[in-house]
């Protein structure tokens, strides 16, 4: 049964929550992996497929003939409901970067553009396991090819069959992605941070992933780029009195039926509905439920209800979680999300459950997890590009700050810095 907590301070109590959710650390397994793959390369990484995934593979490349035979294993209704999360999630990509094109600032002859630049190639890791997710390609691929990257490489760990999910090479081919390995795993992630002699090596490494991706990710952090570490999925639902108990366990159930580390939550300030949501909860996990075994240890390991002495409590306490997902479930949405500042995504009334964002809302489901939301946001075409200043003074504008320039460089005891400038006005 999922557990109740008494909140009364907020911060305290979510800081021992996350205290007991700390994933173990296994960073001397994975450092190992990492370093297998920079010496020893696709034989490295073959072991290791072999060795997690259960799977023995002649060739870690995607050929041609397997994205051919993945069309015929998908269904039209299935191609048109990836076309449509494409669309949105494109749409609302391009209107971002349209906003950030044409910056110019212009002022006593010092005039600045910001110039968009997108890094030239990006690996993006796409989940597999027990879950396929074509979705999480689009979610990646999408922002980079709005941004204009010049090179795409995917890494999926094999189905056990030896090939990529159909579906996910489908999503892969819609994007016009042709670079896709079957690997997966810190493997993988080593992989496109060092290169072996098939996989050249990226400049940055996005996608969600499970701990050994997230450690790896981590620790070739100093040589690649990365985006965000992303995983275990996590879910916050504030509700109130009015709120439906049967669309809140639904909800919840909808993320904990992700992995057995799933982190989710209900946060409230009414005991009545708790007592309705143990109701309901307990009427799940006793019914035919897909997935049940997964979801039954997500709840017992991860889940909980937290009853808040005060709505003024409830929010220290979720931005003190800074959950991936929050959903608002109360009678006023907008005016409670307006003091959220550290959820991943915050999604408002009964009609935006975190379920349909995962898939075709046009927002992008890779998200801060682990309290990261304090400093991250969402996957975005801003993970993909540079803004370059150019720089252009004339005359008269480098006259305009010439007095600053020198008392600020004397000042820091670098007189050379002033000497530059004032070579300039000597003829």
């Amino acid at each position: 049964m999922i557990k109740t907590i008494q909140v009364k301070n907020g911060t305290r109590e979510a800081t021992q929550i996350r205290c007991l959710n700390r994933l173990p650390d296994k960073s001397i397994i994975v450092e190992k992996i990492i370093d297998d793959v920079i010496k020893f390369g696709d034989i490295a990484l073959t072991k290791y497929t072999k060795k997690y995934d259960k799977v023995k593979i002649d060739s870690i490349v995607v050929d041609k003939e397997e994205f051919k035979k993945a069309y015929q294993q998908v269904t039209l209704n299935q191609l048109k409901s990836l076309r449509r999360s494409k669309k949105l999630l494109e749409k609302n990509e391009k209107m971002l970067l349209r906003r950030l094109t044409g910056i110019i600032s212009s002022e006593d002859g010092v005039k600045i553009e910001r110039a968009i630049k997108p890094i030239d190639s990006v690996g993006c890791y796409v989940p597999g396991g027990k879950a396929r997710y074509p979705s999480t390609l689009i979610m990646c691929a999408i922002p980079a090819i709005v941004a204009d990257v010049n090179r795409i490489a995917v890494v999926s760990p094999p189905m056990k069959n030896g090939n990529i999910d159909p579906l996910t090479l489908v999503a892969a081919d819609m994007c016009g992605i042709e670079e896709v390995y079957k690997v997966g795993g810190a493997q993988a992630v080593a992989a496109l941070a060092y290169g072996t002699k098939t996989i050249k090596k990226v400049d940055k490494i996005i996608g969600p992933g499970g701990l050994f991706v997230n450690i790896a990710k981590s620790l070739v952090s100093n040589k690649t780029a990365i985006d965000m570490i992303a995983g275990p999925t996590e879910l916050i639902i504030y509700a109130d009195y009015t709120s439906d108990p049967n669309f809140v366990v639904r909800d919840l159930i909808s993320q904990a039926e992700h992995s057995q580390d799933t982190f989710c939550g209900i946060v409230t300030t009414s005991i009545k509905l708790v007592r309705k949501l143990k109701n309901e909860i307990t009427k799940a996990l006793n019914s035919s439920l897909p997935r049940l075994d997964i979801v039954s240890k997500s709840f017992k390991n991860n889940a909980f209800i937290a009853l808040c002495d005060t709505e003024e409590i409830a929010v220290l306490f979720i931005n003190e979680l800074a959950p991936e997902h929050l959903e608002v479930l109360t009678e006023n949405p907008k005016k409670f999300a307006s003091k959220i500042s550290t959820a991943g995504v915050i999604l408002l009334g009964k009609y935006s459950p975190s379920a349909a964002s995962d898939y075709c809302l046009g927002s992008n489901h890779v998200l801060p997890t682990m309290e990261f939301g304090k400093s991250k946001s969402s996957l975005s075409v801003l993970d993909f590009i540079k803004l370059v200043n150019q720089v252009k003074v004339t005359r008269k504008g480098l006259q305009s700050i010439r007095q600053c320039v020198k008392e600020l460089s004397l000042a820091e005891g670098l007189p050379n810095h002033f000497t530059a400038v004032e070579e300039r006005f000597k003829n």
